[in-house]
């Protein structure tokens, strides 16, 4: 009866070890897979890398446009409010003169 307990033991034993192993083994891959999502994954740390490069890339060009737009609104104001402003504009980007005046011009 005793080669018997102990066979049962034995067989009890390797079972509860053989279970103990899946588990740590499932634990341990679960671990693995969520650690590689987290670093790798369409949601991870190296996508918000990326996206936090594109982000400051995208702010340094509107930091370098918004001057230009700035001068921009302010030539806008100017074509709006200031006749001499159109006057001149016109006459030295598009070459127009008022109906009684000639245009000459030269070669530099």
């Amino acid at each position: 009866m005793s080669g018997y307990h102990n066979l049962l033991e034995k067989q009890v034993r390797a079972e509860a070890n053989r279970n103990r192993m899946i588990f740590y083994t499932v634990i341990v891959l679960s671990f693995i897979y969520l650690s590689i999502s987290l670093v790798f994954g369409d949601m991870g740390l190296m996508k918000y890398l990326e996206m936090n490069k594109t982000r400051t890339s995208i702010e340094k060009q509107i930091n370098e446009v918004h001057p230009q737009n700035e001068q921009l609104r302010q030539q806008l104001k100017a074509l709006k409010d200031d006749p001499f402003y159109r006057e001149k504009l016109a006459r030295e980007e598009y070459g127009l003169s008022k109906p009684d005046e000639y245009i000459f011009q030269y070669d530099r």
